[in-house]
């Protein structure tokens, strides 16, 4: 969900209210094919969109950040979370992670890393440089279910934050343009040399009678 969505509300035919919970796409690297495939289902299960690819330089040329390269018409691309396998041949998952979080257009994408060696020096270099979770593989449902609630939470603060931004920003522009109106009329009703001499000689003629 891009910031600014929202859960969208709808009122069936029988009249009892639902919320549709908005769908996360998850881009899932993995160099492999059982564990992409168990982390797509684990994923799917959470009613997440799973784009999956098989190593960090496919992961960037579909982002968009291979240099120009990348295959992706990525006007349109949203991806609400990126899961990455950490040891792959080429391009390892801490390092798909420091080039996401040198992307203006994806930094803000949280990243987590998946492992299944528990070193903890590695664990506290990719949290260290911007990862949003380390798991052990395998990776369990439970583990899914908690990242996406937590991105979902995350997301919604965003919203809100935005939200009372844009009020706020609203509100001074009506201030300020209460303030310009207010100034222009009371300027609009000060004596004019005319109507001081028009007063005047007013006063003179019902003098006279």
């Amino acid at each position: 969900m891009a910031v600014g969505e929202v859960m969208r509300m709808e009122i069936p035919a029988g009249g009892d209210l639902t919320v549709t919970t908005p769908e996360l796409h998850v881009l899932a690297v993995d160099d492999s094919i059982v564990d992409r495939k168990v982390i797509e289902r684990l994923l799917r299960i959470s009613s997440c969109k799973v784009t999956t690819v098989e190593s960090g330089t496919r992961a960037l040329q579909y982002l968009g950040l291979d240099g120009g390269k990348g295959a992706s018409n990525l006007k349109d691309l949203k991806v609400n979370l990126i899961v990455t396998d950490y040891s792959m041949p080429g391009l390892t998952g801490y390092d798909l992670l420091k080039k996401i979080k040198e992307s203006s257009a994806f930094r803000e994408v949280p990243v987590v890393i998946m492992s299944s060696e528990n070193i903890l020096p590695r664990i506290e270099e990719c949290l260290k440089e911007g990862a949003e979770e380390f798991l052990l593989k395998p990776v369990k449902l439970a583990d899914v279910k908690r990242i996406k609630q937590l991105i979902l939470k995350n997301e919604a603060e965003e919203c809100k934050t935005l939200s009372h931004s844009n009020k706020r920003k609203l509100q001074e522009d009506c201030d300020t343009s209460s303030s310009s109106s207010s100034s222009h009329d009371d300027s609009s009703v000060k004596d004019t040399p005319s109507s001081k001499r028009m007063k005047s000689e007013s006063e003179n003629l019902s003098s006279l009678f």
